[in-house]
């Protein structure tokens, strides 16, 4: 079984994403930025869900700290924001996101995104 980590600090968003991943992930949870950077280097996650918007230390600068991590430059991130601008996109792919979608987000997009990144 794939594992995944959320980073994630909104309880609903949280409990939405746990309900439609746990069944088939095993799922590591992080409620801010900092924790998120902790979790992927302990835990080695095949992908991470990124929330942008953190306490701490927010999306943006979680995943630049995750990236520059040598054993964990190639885990495919999944940045999630509620931010829906096309500059908000573009600048979550320069930041190191492989894939951005937008909160409320499309379960289906998110699958599509899951599948494409870690072939699961």
């Amino acid at each position: 079984m794939k594992t995944l980590l959320i980073v994630e600090d909104t309880k609903l968003n949280l409990d939405l994403l746990t309900q439609l991943l746990e069944d088939e992930f095993n799922l590591i949870i992080a409620r801010n930025g900092e924790e998120g950077v902790q979790s992927a280097q302990s835990a080695r996650p095949d992908l991470i869900l990124m929330d942008m918007s953190l306490p701490i230390k927010d999306g943006w600068t979680a995943i630049v700290e995750i990236k520059a991590i040598p054993d964990l430059a190639a885990t495919p991130i999944i940045g999630l924001s509620a931010h829906a601008m096309a500059i908000d996109r573009q600048k979550a792919l320069e930041h190191g996101c492989d894939e951005y979608l937008t909160k409320p987000f499309d379960e289906n997009l998110l699958f599509d995104a899951i599948q494409r990144l870690i072939g699961v």
